[in-house]
């Protein structure tokens, strides 16, 4: 019977993979749709005068940086109000290097982006230490009453700004909240009695790590399209019975990988900036003064630029026993920083305003903002006492557990967790309490695969062009709409209750979702190298992507769901549940069916869900066939189908982006 079964499937192969690629033209057809947009997009800029510069255009990008370098307007509310526009621009630059390969950019254009990227954030930084230079230097005009000392906080959606300065010198004073902040810090009594400033400058965005970690592009999963599969597995249809060990016998079936797949080639490397090293620990060094480092910005050569850039692996040191790695350095792709970054700085007080009738005078010095040495050096034994630090943690951020914090090492350009103490989190507050043994750039890290592997994960049609994605993890319920070239995160609920309402209900493209949802940490997006560090049942990239494709087809018609046995699956092999979904309700229990594919054979299951074993046999009455979309024609309706075959190229686009970003059959 299963031979009859299998000699069927094979005659009637090449025929189902040719009409299987007709429908997945639609993948070419949106392609080429976005391309055209690009184009279009890029056409309306140029017609509408746009004050804002064209951030792929060199000339207009360097124009716009230059006439900025050149404005000596101070204001720190007015650089707030550029540095959104500057923070618009970086983003433009990020979502086509995420985006590199469908944008179809040359390296020099990449390479001349991060440049862009680099040299925008590095300037945005000088700003804010030329804002804060300004407003010291008057400090004493705005002394407070009470205390005799002078503190402030000016912020925008992009900035917390906190400044405290020491006016008074009071030997008493031991700590200071900014109250519209709720950040505080402790300060040593050393310092209580000396000029010194702090500045708690909290950017809601990261300009410090590495720039590979701004720009993670999503994994690849490359397999061939059905053409390509008809031509080279003629004849080499798997005989069914064997559980499907056939096919990773046979070197001829795709199913048996010829190489490595790229997301286990990457894993090895240890990506970082190698170039703009000064640029980049200038934004966590304000000892470097503003002409240091506009002479830095003019000498940046592209030729040196190495942005993402594997270890050297030298056959001298290959036999010498590899020294332990340090336990203090954060691995950034197991931990990422979540809400932003603290800049916390002790600052020297410049010399004050002084107001002789009608004239203020100030003495001018050309060295910039100048930190204040701390602990000073002849201190380095560690006598001085630590500063303590709260920080009250963004509304708009998720930290399901207690967070890392980390300061960052300009001069090895990583994050550490070393000479910070005394961790407290308080979870109701919001407020995390630390000690330091300086000062220091902070930031709040998560673990990037708290969410994952998920519980559970459903796709299913609403509407015409119309889907909704649900993604369940331990600690957060998930849902995304989809309707025609866009997606919208409807809602994030942890414990029973609705968050993140600032970005739900906003049509936005996958990538941005992508990037919004990882920013508010909540990640279900697996990097290239998720898989090292949880505990999964790894699946074979034909299969996965296959069905992803395939997924996306007939997700017009169909619902898609997570299936328990997909676990006991193995590698080279999927399990879902599927059902033909026309209607507006939720998929009931009897209604899913079991379908297993591995990337050339869709055959339907005759366990359920709640079967006791695992068994690949196939239901009474049905046969195998080459992909899922003719394994569900066999027992589908005209109308299910008919959907499929109309449904939107833009549409079918965003779900199998959505479906390759989340991995939801790996990482469930």
């Amino acid at each position: 019977m299963m031979a009859k079964l299998a000699a069927k499937d094979r005659e009637r192969r090449e025929a189902e993979l040719a009409e299987l690629h007709s429908l997945e033209q639609k993948f070419v057809t949106a392609e080429q749709w976005k391309i055209d947009y690009r184009e279009h997009a890029k056409w309306e800029h140029y017609l509408s005068c746009d004050e804002n510069p064209d951030p792929t255009v060199l000339r207009e990008i360097n124009t716009f940086m230059s006439l900025w370098r050149e404005d000596q307007n101070k204001d720190i509310k007015l650089v707030m109000e550029k540095g959104e526009q500057v923070l618009n621009l970086i983003e433009k630059l990020q979502l086509l290097l995420l985006d590199a390969s469908s944008n179809q950019i040359t390296e020099k254009e990449i390479v001349q982006y991060q440049e862009s990227i680099l040299e925008l954030q590095n300037m945005l930084h000088e700003k804010y230490n030329g804002a804060t230079e300004h407003l010291l230097k008057t400090a004493c005009m705005y002394e407070d009453s009470e205390t005799g000392n002078m503190h402030a906080v000016i912020k925008d959606k992009n900035v917390t700004f906190c400044i405290w300065v020491n006016l008074k010198k009071e030997v008493r004073f031991e700590s200071h909240v900014f109250c519209d902040a709720q950040h505080g810090f402790d300060l040593p009594k050393s310092l209580a009695v000396s000029s010194v400033a702090v500045r708690i400058l909290h950017t809601h965005y990261d300009h410090v790590s590495p720039l590979w970690l701004q720009c993670q592009s999503v994994p690849k999963l490359e397999v061939l399209d059905s053409k390509e599969l008809t031509q080279d597995s003629k004849g080499d249809v798997e005989e069914p019975g064997e559980e499907g060990n056939k096919a990773s016998e046979d070197p001829s079936m795709p199913v048996e990988e010829p190489s490595m797949p790229a997301e286990e080639k990457t894993c090895g490397r240890r990506k970082s900036v190698v170039s703009f090293q000064e640029n980049i620990s200038s934004i966590a060094d304000v000892n470097e003064t503003g002409e240091e480092a506009e002479k830095k910005s003019e000498i940046l050569d592209v030729s040196s630029l190495s942005l993402v850039q594997e270890p050297l692996m030298q056959e001298e040191t290959s036999e010498k026993e590899e020294p332990k790695p340090d336990e203090n350095i954060v691995d950034l792709q197991q931990f990422v920083p979540v809400g932003g970054v603290y800049h916390i700085d002790a600052l020297q007080v410049p010399y004050q305003v002084k107001q002789i009738k009608d004239w203020s005078m100030v003495e001018l010095r050309s060295v910039g903002l100048e930190a204040y040495p701390y602990p000073p050096e002849e201190a380095e034994d560690g006598t001085h006492p630590p500063i303590e630090i709260t920080l009250r943690l963004s509304d708009n951020v998720m930290y399901f557990t207690t967070p890392v914090v980390a300061r960052w090492d300009p001069a090895g350009q990583q994050w550490r967790t070393d000479d910070i103490s005394n961790i407290t989190y308080e979870t109701e507050k919001k407020n995390i309490t630390f000690k330091m043994r300086a000062f220091y750039t902070v930031a709040l890290l998560q673990d990037a695969h708290i969410n994952m592997p998920y519980q559970g994960w459903q796709l299913q049609p609403t509407g015409t062009d119309e889907a909704l994605l649900i993604v369940t993890t331990v600690f957060a319920v998930i849902q995304i709409q989809i309707k025609g070239n866009h997606c919208m995160l409807s809602s994030v609920v942890v414990e029973e209750k609705q968050v993140l309402s600032h970005i739900t209900g906003k049509w936005i493209s996958p990538l941005n979702l992508r990037e919004v949802l990882k920013k508010a940490g909540v990640n279900i997006f697996p990097g290239e190298c998720s898989y090292t560090y949880l505990s999964l049942n790894k699946k074979a990239p034909i299969a996965e992507a296959k069905a992803y494709q395939e997924m996306a087809l007939l997700a017009s018609a169909f619902a898609f769901g997570r299936s328990k046995w997909n676990l006991e699956a193995g590698q080279e092999q999927v399990v879902f549940k599927v059902s033909e979904h026309l209607k507006a309700e939720s998929v009931k229990d009897k209604d899913w069916s079991l379908y297993l594919f591995n990337g050339q054979k869709a055959q339907k299951l005759k366990i359920t869900e709640s079967s006791e074993a695992f068994s690949e046999e196939i239901e009474e009455d049905s046969e195998f066939h080459s992909t899922i979309y003719h394994m569900l024609k066999d027992f589908s309706s005209k109308e299910a189908i008919n959907k499929v075959e109309t449904a939107s190229f833009l549409f079918i686009d965003v779900v199998y982006q959505l479906l390759l970003t989340t991995r939801v059959l790996m990482y469930s």
